[in-house]
């Protein structure tokens, strides 16, 4: 075998990340979106950016709960990154990285390499969960032995120790809390304060993106947003898109009402951080389980006791929601102050926290052992599912 380049597929909930090991990866909206200005047309993946006016848009995912259950729409998303007009490939000549989630269902497993191997006529494919992907990207840099993977993404936070490059499967913790519920939350809030966004999706989710922060003191910053004149510095405006001059909104410093007659704005306040805390304080939201740092905890103290220090010294952080300015200090600041005083934490972040474990695939692809992680077709045909199911050891 002596391919030179692979294709990977990071496959989550909210955004495919796809590309060839020797270019840059491309980020695609994992979803099918219908846009009332449009209805006759489909927006599959990034067509969406040829949508004139993104409000009230729908959207159909092929992922819920985490889990993929709408083969149909998924595999139209598929058929698009495939093509011409996002990233074509010959499956024929190159092998193929694809991820899925942890614990998935065997069922699902069975349905994808079926999928890969009798529609797409994949020559080699390695199926493997998105965080030993960020773990070995983490590992091969840093040269360590042990590293907690958190991934904080769609659906859901996991938590993820490794042990020599292998996870420990007592130690892995889910939170339920991903961007998903954030914009879902946001949602209600401005819905019940100011202006019904429940249909508005695709544009809240941009407002959370563009002025959330995670706070560094909840009740500092709650003082600082009770305040009615210039000492709050925490309040702005969110200029909202009107699909005519402005295709994405922004935030700004709040100007007095009789400056301002032309946009339509959303006043944000305290849920510039509210939102973001509901990872760390999921219970604010009815959901009984732990934040990220105390969950962190929660795994590492359920590994190994040799192995605790170096876990808590190998923290990375990867996924859309570690991109919140304010995410990972405030992680390193309650895991520190739940470790015990004699150990050393480091938390790192992903230099772009989105393509982070596709990166790792693009190295995992130089590995000079990458194809005994494989399946190849031929073995697919001799032995069918069974060997898949047993090499992919999810």
């Amino acid at each position: 075998m002596s391919e030179t380049s692979c294709y990977i597929l990071d496959n989550g909930a909210y955004t495919a990340k796809v590309g060839f090991s020797t270019s840059e990866p491309k980020v695609v909206p994992n979803c099918i979106m219908k846009a009332k200005s449009e209805r006759r047309r489909p927006f599959i993946g990034s067509q969406i950016e040829e949508c004139r006016d993104a409000s009230g848009l729908f959207y159909i995912l092929p992922f819920q709960k985490g889990f993929l259950i709408n083969w149909d729409t998924q595999k139209t998303v598929w058929d698009f990154i495939f093509s011409k007009e996002c990233c074509p490939v010959n499956f024929s000549e190159t092998p193929l990285i694809i991820t899925e989630p942890l614990f998935n269902f065997s069922s699902i497993q069975e349905a994808m390499t079926e999928i890969f191997f009798e529609e797409y006529e994949c020559q080699s494919l390695l199926r493997i969960n998105a965080t030993d992907l960020a773990e070995y990207n983490y590992r091969k840099t840093n040269n360590n032995e042990c590293t907690v993977v958190v991934d904080s993404g769609y659906s859901y936070t996991y938590i993820v120790p490794y042990v020599k490059g292998k996870k420990y499967k007592d130690g892995i913790r889910r939170i339920d809390v991903g961007g998903k519920v954030l914009t879902n939350h946001l949602k209600e809030i401005i819905s019940y304060r100011q202006l019904n966004v429940m249909e508005e999706s695709y544009v809240i989710n941009q407002v959370k993106e563009d002025s959330c922060f995670v706070s560094q003191d909840f009740m500092k910053d709650m003082e600082i947003a009770r305040k009615k004149d210039s000492s709050n510095t925490i309040v702005k405006d969110y200029v909202l898109p009107d699909y005519t001059t402005i295709r994405r909104g922004y935030l700004r410093d709040v100007v007095r009402p009789d400056e301002d007659l032309e946009q339509q704005t959303l006043r944000m306040n305290n849920e510039r951080f509210s939102i973001p805390e509901l990872l760390f304080r999921p219970s604010d939201v009815g959901i009984p389980q732990m934040g990220i740092p105390e969950a962190i905890m929660h795994s590492i103290n359920s590994c190994p006791e040799e192995n605790r220090e170096s876990l808590l010294e190998n923290i990375v952080l990867y996924g859309g929601n570690t991109m919140f300015p304010g995410f990972r200090d405030r992680v390193y600041m309650e895991v520190r102050a739940l470790a015990l005083d004699h150990y050393d934490v480091n938390v790192s972040r992903g230099d772009n926290p989105v393509t982070y474990a596709w990166e790792g695939g693009k190295m995992m692809f130089r590995d000079p052992d990458f194809y005994s992680f494989c399946v190849t077709r031929e073995e697919y045909e001799e032995e069918g599912k069974a060997l898949a199911y047993e090499r992919f050891d999810i």
